[in-house]
């Protein structure tokens, strides 16, 4: 039986590494905790995103990789016509019951970014926030992005750049449990150079924007309580080192707050920079 083309892509050579099992791996662990619980304060990121979009009623709407929803509902907010994926059901299930709260319009669909389930240039619009920047194959996941989008739409990205607090965050968590060799860093979807890379040979125009997250918790170990809990990177990170390595991550995690809490007092309250990327399909 011939492979598929995406099977061949995934299939690894020597000194390659096997993407479609970092996949398994990372769908296991944005399925553990429950990122719904941190996604949610991360609403206003949507939201601002869809302006930078300039979104236009009854336009059609892709949010990839949606997590629990946070574009899709500021996308339905303006009466767009919005479908929201993820490989991880119970976070569209999230989405759904958030929309029904708020008498939203959306469609959910189990996909994966890598191999999405819409005919070429399905949507006018397709949106991701901190979500399609962890695909392991990256040029595939951005390739999907192009295909479902009609030309002349619109392709709105929100990705954690390298220097900002999350981009350090997952450098700090690298040095204790190292990254699968030879896969790319996702904090490169944050840097110009690399969206440029993956986007500029069919792209009409690029608008790249830095901007700021800012994470507000009541004190720092409220914070690394919550992620440690809730967001499934983090989970797995404590799941897997003993006693003594958990409490070294723990005096690291500190130490990173530390470098950008700027508070004043007990609380958190930490900027995370991310770049907002407004791409004009050709």
């Amino acid at each position: 039986m011939a492979l598929s083309a995406a099977a061949v892509s995934q299939t690894p050579t020597s000194g390659q590494p096997d993407l479609a099992a970092v996949k398994t791996r990372q769908q296991g662990a944005w399925s553990s905790g429950d990122y719904a619980v941190v996604g949610t304060t991360l609403q206003i990121v949507g939201e601002d995103l869809c302006e930078a979009l300039d979104l236009r009623a009854g336009q059609t709407v892709l949010d990839v990789a949606a997590g629990n929803g946070n574009v899709s509902l500021a996308a339905a907010r303006r009466w767009c016509d919005v479908t929201a994926t993820d490989y991880v059901p119970a976070l569209l299930d999230r989405a759904h019951e958030r929309a029904a709260a708020e008498r939203l319009d959306i469609r959910v669909r189990e996909a994966d970014a890598e191999a999405l389930p819409f005919d070429d240039g399905s949507f006018d619009v397709v949106v991701s926030t901190f979500g399609v920047m962890f695909t392991p194959d990256q040029d595939r996941a951005a390739a999907e992005l192009v295909r479902v989008c009609r030309p002349g739409g619109k392709i709105g990205l929100a990705n954690w750049t390298p220097d900002g607090f999350i981009g350090q965050l997952f450098k700090t968590l690298g040095q204790h449990l190292p990254p699968p060799a030879g896969v790319k860093s996702p904090a490169l979807w944050g840097t110009p150079a690399r969206i440029r890379e993956l986007f500029e040979p069919q792209a009409a125009a690029i608008e790249l924007q830095p901007r700021h997250f800012v994470f507000r918790y009541r004190s720092p170990a409220h914070w690394i309580d919550v992620f440690k809990t809730f967001y499934g990177p983090l989970l797995k990170a404590y799941a897997a080192l003993q006693p003594t390595a958990q409490s070294a991550l723990t005096s690291d995690l500190e130490a990173l707050i530390g470098r950008f809490n700027r508070s004043g007092d007990a609380s958190m309250v930490v900027p995370s920079e991310y770049l907002e990327i407004v791409i004009t399909r050709r």
